[in-house]
């Protein structure tokens, strides 16, 4: 949740419980927050250490500017904001509450940037490594020593993202586990009519997160095989 005191300073109020998503969530909260008026540690971007990079922390969520426009102009002093991630076959019933709490939502379908943006970062690793042990084999005497640090310093960078990569696939799977486990509760609680609805959206989620979850562990055996001597 994102609250605007009377003097227009935003803060965020976490849950006890972040969920699955919990690291990724929290860097959306914070770069929403600093880029609505929140002050300027909780809009600090993850990789560029500036406001900038708050901002391309949304784009990594498919969340542009647009968006962050409009809830700024509607999330005046003294008022505050849900951010959540709901999984919704209609938008009628949450639109239907909110509207009775004079609440307004702004929607955005989540886009998986976040899953290609991986993939582009390792590519590019992969790309620069296999360019610099070209030159290596090339080069002078004494051009090898630097090439060569240049060498470990983009292996060492490819390692790390390797492992990021490894976080983001258990976060993903759990995620997955999570939404499943919420699906199949609601199914065993509903109407017939309600129940062939929700059982088709619990398949569609089943092959989203494979397919997800196959197209992030192809990206990390192939960071395992540019590593490997």
């Amino acid at each position: 949740m994102i609250t605007k005191d009377s003097a227009g300073k935003a803060s965020v109020r976490k849950a006890d419980d972040p969920g699955p998503e919990g690291t990724l969530i929290g860097l959306l909260v914070g770069s929403l927050a600093g880029l609505v008026g929140g002050p300027v540690g909780l809009g600090i971007g993850a990789g560029t250490g500036t406001m900038i990079g708050a901002a391309f922390d949304l784009t990594r969520f498919g969340i542009g500017r647009d968006f962050v426009t409009e809830v700024e102009e509607f999330l005046l002093p003294g008022n505050a904001a849900v951010i959540a991630e709901i999984d919704e076959v209609w938008q009628t019933p949450l639109d239907t509450r909110m509207e009775a709490l004079s609440g307004r939502i702004f929607r955005r379908s989540r886009i998986q940037v976040e899953d290609a943006y991986y993939e582009k970062e390792i590519a590019a690793f992969e790309a620069e490594l296999d360019s610099l042990e070209a030159e290596l084999e090339k080069a002078s005497a004494n051009r090898k020593a630097k090439l060569e640090a240049k060498v470990q310093e983009t292996r060492q960078k490819l390692g790390a993202k390797q492992q990021e990569l490894k976080a983001r696939i258990e976060a993903v799977k759990r995620e997955g586990e999570a939404k499943i486990e919420s699906l199949k509760e609601q199914i065993a609680t509903v109407s017939s009519e309600q129940k062939e609805r929700l059982t088709k959206r619990l398949d569609e989620v089943r092959a989203e997160y494979r397919e997800r979850t196959a197209k992030l562990d192809q990206a990390w055996k192939l960071t395992r095989a540019a590593l490997t001597p």
